[in-house]
């Protein structure tokens, strides 16, 4: 597939229709989700309200769940909006921010996998394989940022246990749905230093996921490209964290055809 030309069609069509994207997501990065997405040429809604759930998600082209500053009611939230998006064939992106660090975390991911279908479950390393079953082999994986063979195949087996996309964030991203695989390398390492850029992925994700007509793994991996392209052109312009920030949300404001056919890194392995 011509993952340059594929990512371009998407584009195109999330700034023509502006799609509108449901995020239940966390307190810290609510403002930077809801303009990363503007800019990129969505609609968010930010909305958590148990009372408001089925409705508001009936609403929306696509669902983010985001963990990171998780609370009980919250959790009945995500499960009703995930329930109600599963019935009405709206993607659903989870977001497991910090899952394996308490058990709270971590169950409640169970419970929303339990109870809900997840269309692309996307984090880092560390998140995804916390959530893996013994029967899926991560020795060395959590430690290391860098793609692997290792890697992959942890990721597959994952995707398949799951039965959704897995979407890694990494030096060199991995997303794959337990038979497509594709390797992304665009991205800078002062991502990392910005609050809210790496939830931001998963509200991109979402963008061109909810514009995707069913393709979800090709769009999850042109997501990930194009944010990681955005990074590249921005760290030019600046490579301080407050002003990287600013000429990033540009960035996805400004990239274009041109752009992504020059320099966009996304493989299918």
């Amino acid at each position: 597939m011509d993952m340059q030309s594929y990512t371009v069609e998407l584009l195109a069509k999330i700034r023509e229709k502006g799609p509108l994207i449901h995020n239940i997501t966390n307190f810290v990065v609510m403002n930077s989700s809801a303009n990363i997405l503007l800019a990129l040429g969505a609609s968010p809604v930010m909305a958590h309200c148990l009372t408001e759930m089925e409705e508001m998600t009936s609403l929306a082209s696509a669902l983010v769940l985001n963990i990171g500053t998780l609370q009980e009611d919250w959790l009945q939230s995500m499960i009703c909006a995930a329930q109600t998006a599963n019935s009405r064939g709206i993607p659903v992106i989870l977001d497991p921010v910090g899952a394996g660090a308490t058990t709270f975390r971590t169950e409640a991911i169970h419970t929303i996998l339990q109870n809900c279908s997840v269309s692309v479950l996307r984090g880092n390393c560390s998140e995804i394989f916390s959530l893996g079953s013994s029967s899926i082999t991560t020795r060395g994986v959590d430690s290391s940022l860098a793609f692997s063979d290792e890697m992959v195949a942890a990721a597959r087996a994952m995707a398949r246990e799951k039965n959704c996309i897995v979407a890694i964030s990494g030096e060199e991203d991995c997303v794959t749905d337990g038979i497509t695989t594709f390797r992304v390398g665009n991205g800078q390492p002062i991502m990392t230093r910005v609050t809210g850029i790496g939830c931001g992925l998963s509200a991109v994700t979402a963008a061109f996921c909810a514009v995707a007509e069913g393709r979800l793994v090709e769009a999850t991996a042109a997501a990930f490209g194009f944010y990681g392209l955005c990074a590249d052109l921005a760290v030019k312009i600046s490579d301080m964290p407050g002003s990287f920030q600013v000429a990033f949300v540009d960035a996805l404001s400004s990239t274009g055809a041109d752009d992504i056919r020059r320099s966009l890194k996304v493989t299918e392995v």
